[in-house]
C-alpha cells in the first residue's frame, strides 16, 4: 500500500486535474505516480515538461526508455521497472531480452551499450563521471547535445525513482521487481 496517497483523477486537485487529462489524451490512463505526483501541480508540471522536452530531442524512445530502465534497476525503484517495462514493449517495440539486458545498462547494440554504460555511471557516480566514461561515450558517436541529453534522462528518472521509492507507489502496470536493492 502506498505511503502516500493517490487519488482518482476526480479527486485531484483542480490545477492538476488538464495536466492529468493531457497524461490520460497521450497514455490512455493515468498512472498512479502521475496522480500522486499531482498532490503538487507545480512537480507535475515540472516533470510533464521536462519529460515533454526530451521527447523532442535527440535521442529515441527506445534509448529513453531502456535509460529508464538502466536508473530504475539502479535505484531498485519497482514501480519504474514495471512501468517503463511496459512501455519499453508496448510503445517503444523492444524486445524482452534487450529489455532485461537495459536493466544492466547492457544491449547487442554497441552504440546502446555505451550510453546505457554511460548512464549507469551518471547514476553511480551522481554525475561525477571519469575523462573515460565521456571518451567511450564519444567514441560510439554522441554529440555533446546527446550527452546531456543522457544526463537529463538519468536525472528525470532518478526523479521518478525518489519519489517512488518514498511513497511506495502501488504499481498499477505488470509487476517487475528490481534484482537487488541499490
Amino acid at each position: 500500500m502506498s505511503r502516500l496517497s493517490i487519488p482518482s483523477v476526480d479527486q485531484s486537485l483542480e490545477a492538476s486535474k488538464p495536466l492529468l487529462a493531457a497524461v490520460h489524451k497521450q497514455l490512455g490512463v493515468v498512472p498512479n505516480l502521475m496522480k500522486l505526483v499531482g498532490h503538487s501541480p507545480a512537480a507535475l508540471e515540472g516533470y510533464l515538461s521536462l519529460s515533454g522536452a526530451l521527447a523532442k530531442g535527440k535521442l529515441s524512445v527506445q534509448l529513453r526508455e531502456r535509460i529508464a530502465l538502466t536508473v530504475a534497476e539502479f535505484n531498485g525503484c519497482d514501480y519504474c521497472l514495471s512501468a517503463h517495462s511496459y512501455l519499453a514493449a508496448n510503445v517503444a517495440k523492444i524486445s524482452a531480452s534487450e529489455v532485461e539486458a537495459a536493466r544492466e545498462a547492457r544491449s547487442d547494440d554497441a552504440r546502446t551499450a555505451a550510453a546505457l554504460q554511460f548512464a549507469r555511471r551518471v547514476a553511480e557516480s551522481r554525475g561525477r563521471v571519469a575523462d573515460a566514461d565521456l571518451a567511450a561515450l564519444r567514441a560510439a558517436d554522441f554529440d555533446e547535445a546527446a550527452v546531456l541529453e543522457i544526463v537529463l534522462n538519468v536525472a528525470l528518472n532518478v526523479l521518478t525513482n525518489y519519489v517512488n521509492n518514498v511513497a511506495q507507489t502501488d504499481i498499477d502496470f505488470p509487476v517487475v521487481t528490481a534484482k537487488a536493492a541499490a
